[in-house]
């Protein structure tokens, strides 16, 4: 598995300095955390338990996730109140959403909500919901019941409503949700999701037959798949030679599922994604997207990492210590009411809730550090 990983560009000692100074790191994550939740239920949660939900019910489920992931109880007035309004979305057809047209992202998120606080309850109490919202999800991936075959670019891809064109995001999202269900990582509608997956990743190999897998070959990922024409002038996300550009959410999202997906440590998908990574190591943007979905991209660094079992990235400036980067990092750019926000409106991330709930999420999977 890719949690063994012994790799000379991501596996290396523990700089000395790191070794004596993370004493403190954790219990500064813990004083952020407090301040971020305190945040979100002052000031972020309203009074029917939802948090945002002029943008549907992802936010609530990212904020009760959260709260979980870093020991909230499930009496936390976050918890429960979120956990009530999540609740009240559980749809005829077992999705989990408010908006009809995020019904995969939604009931993807509320999924790992619910599990998260089924095994936190440990009484079962939500396991008819997953259960549906488990079979719903199934039923939105492209390639099932549709017709649609495996040399079909789009073959096991998801998108924000299900069959419409997929994106790595939401496909990630759905191999994560199908995960949090103690799904296996050779169930069919995982490997399917892989198909896409591998698609998705600047890797000129047998996994990749689009018209993009040779020109860029960075092992980098992106973030959808075109079957129009590429016009390399018309948008930043082409290289001049027509290839797609690798950022760094999408390629923590695309190493996160090969991480889900069993991969093994010598499976060239995974070197490629770690050498990318190594090269382009950075808290300080999304590494080609600048500052643009900045707090998604905490999310997905923090999730792919975890998930991996890496402690230290090898960059070409020196070893990383990721967790504590990350703390520091977040510690850092908190503002005094304890939230975060994004100057750049993209993806929402003017909305301090959602950035908030991503980085605190992103801060659950920094936890223990120097211990």
């Amino acid at each position: 598995m890719i949690s063994n990983l012994v790799l000379t560009i991501a596996i290396a000692a523990l700089p000395a300095q790191v070794q004596e100074s993370s004493g403190s790191v954790e219990s500064r994550r813990s004083e952020v955390v407090q301040k971020g939740f305190a945040f979100l239920r002052d000031q972020g949660q309203a009074e029917d338990g939802s948090v945002s939900p002029q943008v549907g019910s992802g936010v609530t489920s990212l904020a009760v996730a959260a709260g979980l992931k870093n020991g909230l109880s499930l009496d936390d007035p976050l918890v429960s109140r979120g956990l009530s309004y999540l609740e009240s979305k559980i749809q005829a057809d077992g999705g989990i959403y408010a908006s009809d047209r995020l019904r995969n992202y939604e009931t993807c998120v509320a999924i790992m909500a619910l599990a998260e606080a089924n095994s936190v309850a440990g009484d079962g109490r939500y396991n008819t919901a997953l259960k549906n919202a488990g079979r719903f999800i199934r039923g939105l991936q492209v390639g099932v019941d549709d017709g649609v075959s495996e040399s079909d670019s789009h073959f096991g891809g998801v998108g924000y409503s299900g069959k419409e064109r997929p994106d790595l995001s939401n496909t990630g999202f759905f191999i994560e949700a199908l995960r949090s269900l103690d799904t296996p990582p050779d169930d069919p509608a995982i490997l399917r999701a892989l198909v896409f997956v591998s698609r998705c990743q600047n890797l000129d190999a047998q996994w990749n037959d689009t018209v993009f897998a040779d020109k860029v070959k960075d092992g980098g990922f992106y973030y959808v798949i075109p079957t129009e024409a590429v016009d390399p002038s018309s948008s930043e996300r082409y290289t001049e030679n027509g290839g797609l550009r690798s950022y760094g959410s999408m390629t923590y999202a695309g190493f996160k599922s090969l991480v889900y997906a069993g991969l093994e440590k010598d499976d060239p998908r995974a070197k490629a994604a770690l050498e990318w990574i190594a090269a382009n190591y950075s808290l300080q943007e999304n590494p080609g997207q600048g500052i643009a979905g900045l707090y998604y991209y905490f999310h997905t660094f923090g999730t792919a990492l975890d998930a991996s079992d890496l402690e230290v990235i090898a960059t070409p400036e020196g070893n990383r210590n990721w967790r504590s980067d990350l703390v520091l990092h977040l510690e850092e750019s908190q503002r005094p009411d304890g939230s975060w926000v994004n100057e750049n409106r993209q993806w929402f991330e003017n909305d301090a809730n959602l950035c908030t709930a991503f980085a605190l999420l992103s801060l659950s999977h920094a936890k223990g550090t120097g211990e």
